[in-house]
């Protein structure tokens, strides 16, 4: 299982912390992935995320707040209390008490500008479905494990060449029998092989 990327371009928004307070950290808040909601992945295969996909993630994984998916730009982090998740109709949210860090300071200017509107997760696809019957094969995400979550500058997984490699890959392990198939498989086959060589002695004439 591979880290995969993904974006969403609902709307990240700074905003003053709801009880007031001087001294409160401004909140960075958004989408990190919406549900139901079919997506070309670089033309290899439409994905769709089903409600409920991140319900088990939100209890149990360590998942930091990023900005650019990036380790040395650190918004908060779920364990620590400083990044909030949850799921509701439209997909994952998450809020993010922001840091008082340059870094931090700076991307709330950028937020407030609009300069930054989009965000993305990282996951690691632990069950999914696939149908084949469309143009392109539909994948269903249906649990994921989250590593990642939060703003970007930019968004478009599609046009990297990274994120092109990692989506062919997702694409190409599907269509690879698993190795307890290829066992078995071998085993039938090597059945087989005992059986005809069998009969072959038998009809020899004594």
């Amino acid at each position: 299982m591979s880290r995969e990327r993904r974006f969403v371009t609902s709307l990240v928004e700074a905003r003053a912390a709801s009880d007031g307070a001087a001294d409160a950290p401004t909140i960075i808040a958004g989408y990190g992935a919406v549900f139901g909601s079919p997506t070309n992945i670089g033309d290899y295969f439409i994905e769709e995320i089903a409600p409920g996909a991140f319900t088990a993630a939100i209890g149990r994984d360590d998942v930091r707040g990023l900005f650019n998916h990036d380790q040395n730009l650190i918004l908060g982090r779920n364990k620590a209390g400083t990044l909030r998740l949850s799921e509701d109709d439209k997909g994952l949210a998450y809020e993010i008490d922001a840091p008082d860090t340059s870094a931090a300071r700076d991307l709330m200017v950028s937020l407030k500008r609009g300069d930054v509107t989009q965000s993305s997760f990282c996951f690691i696809a632990l069950r999914e479905e696939w149908d084949d019957t469309g143009d392109l094969p539909k994948r269903t995400i249906l649990e994921a494990e989250l590593l990642d979550v939060g703003p970007v500058t930019f968004a478009a997984y599609e046009d990297s060449e990274a994120g092109c490699r990692s989506a062919a890959d997702v694409r190409d392990a599907r269509l690879k029998p698993a190795p307890a198939a290829l066992d078995t498989a071998a085993a039938a086959l090597k059945r087989q092989v005992e059986i005809d060589l069998r009969a072959r002695s038998l009809s020899r004439p004594a």
